[in-house]
């Protein structure tokens, strides 16, 4: 069993399933942005915000051989149309520890 630190680390890492139209699912770890509950809140109240932009305020790095810049999350996200929605999801169910377990 993991042991809680109360200063959690400044980032994380989750596997985030991006929708394939016509395929199954592609599994891409992101690193994310660690955020307290009142900087969450502060984010989320942030409405003019593009997919983009969303994407790149909650993660910072992923592992794909594309590097991790605005112009290849825009890509991402005109490419693979349920990828914000997918990364945002993820994020948000790891900061409130929404992980499913088996």
């Amino acid at each position: 069993m993991a042991k809680l630190k109360l200063n959690p680390e400044p980032t994380f890492k989750a596997a985030v399933s991006i929708p394939v139209a016509g395929a199954d699912a592609a599994s891409v770890e992101f690193t994310f942005k660690h955020r307290t509950r009142a900087q969450l809140a502060e984010w989320l109240d942030q409405k003019d915000r593009d997919d983009t932009e969303s994407v790149m305020g909650c993660a910072i790095a992923w592992d794909l051989d594309d590097e991790f810049s605005a112009e290849n999350v825009a890509r991402l996200c005109e490419n693979f149309v349920g990828a914000p929605y997918a990364v945002i999801t993820a994020y948000l169910g790891e900061l409130r520890g929404a992980r499913v377990k088996n």
